[in-house]
């Protein structure tokens, strides 16, 4: 069965990871789509420096790149979804404040929590405003601010002076890397700043990170492990650093993607 252009986008990514290099005749294969259909998707990719052609398929590029938020959707999917299943069920039923970085994770609990009345969302993150826009039972305020095209997410002083101006009872954090040592990071030092503007405006802060984010350590920090309650996470993510985490008093909790318990 063919996989939608994002999802097979992202698939050629994760392969390129793992094997610094694909043919253009395998993929189409294992896609069940054409060549020509792969050679125009290799194209897409190396207009946006993720890869680099060559005759009959593409090799890796050596540098640290972020993978585009719409090509992340089909990275650790059941994983994100089940996290999502997870703290919205944690968040207190009536009125609620809640803060929302950008990311795939925190969109899809978006979706979930669109049906919510008396729910105030606040996010500088363009696709959960997107989700939300026209919820008539729930109020919706985007911080305005640079509209960072990797993540959909709206950044820099405008953002970062509309949040200061507020305050909201809960925050859900999506983050690319998480430890016990350097905190919460992310990509971009910019929206980095923002996030952690976020995060001094609530009164609790829930971390959503799928197990591959944890123990990693990104460019830009966003805050201590310190500055949040509590980790919400699945049962890929390395134990040993999970208990890192644990010990500087951060409430883990780890959500079998088979049973969405804890």
């Amino acid at each position: 069965m063919s996989l939608r252009r994002a999802d097979r986008m992202s698939a050629i990514v994760d392969h390129l990871a793992a094997g610094d290099s694909v043919d253009v005749g395998e993929l189409a294969g294992k896609f069940q789509v054409s060549p020509a259909t792969i050679r125009r998707d290799l194209q897409v990719l190396e207009d946006q420096r993720l890869l680099a052609r060559t005759h009959g398929g593409a090799v890796a590029i050596d540098v640290a790149y972020e993978l585009p938020v719409r090509y992340r959707g089909g990275q650790h999917r059941e994983e994100k979804a089940i996290i999502a299943r997870a703290v919205a069920a944690m968040l207190p039923h009536g009125p609620l404040s809640l803060g929302l970085t950008g990311g795939t994770t925190t969109h899809l609990l978006a979706r979930l929590l669109a049906d919510r009345v008396d729910l105030t969302v606040v996010t500088n993150a363009l696709n959960i405003a997107h989700e939300l826009a026209l919820r008539p039972r729930l109020k919706l305020i985007m911080t305005g601010g640079v509209s960072r095209t990797q993540s959909y997410e709206l950044v820099g002083p405008i953002a970062d002076q509309a949040l200061h101006g507020l305050n909201f009872d809960i925050a859900v954090v999506g983050v690319d890397g998480l430890n016990a040592r350097g905190g919460l990071t992310t990509h971009d030092e910019i929206e980095a700043n923002t996030n952690a503007t976020m995060i001094k405006r609530a009164r609790t802060v829930i971390v959503v990170a799928d197990g591959s984010k944890i123990g990693k350590t990104c460019l830009a920090g966003i805050c201590p492990i310190n500055g949040i309650a509590r980790l919400v996470t699945d049962a890929s993510a390395d134990p040993v650093e999970l208990e890192a985490i644990r010990r500087t008093g951060v409430e883990v909790v780890v959500v079998n993607e088979k049973t969405d318990e804890t």
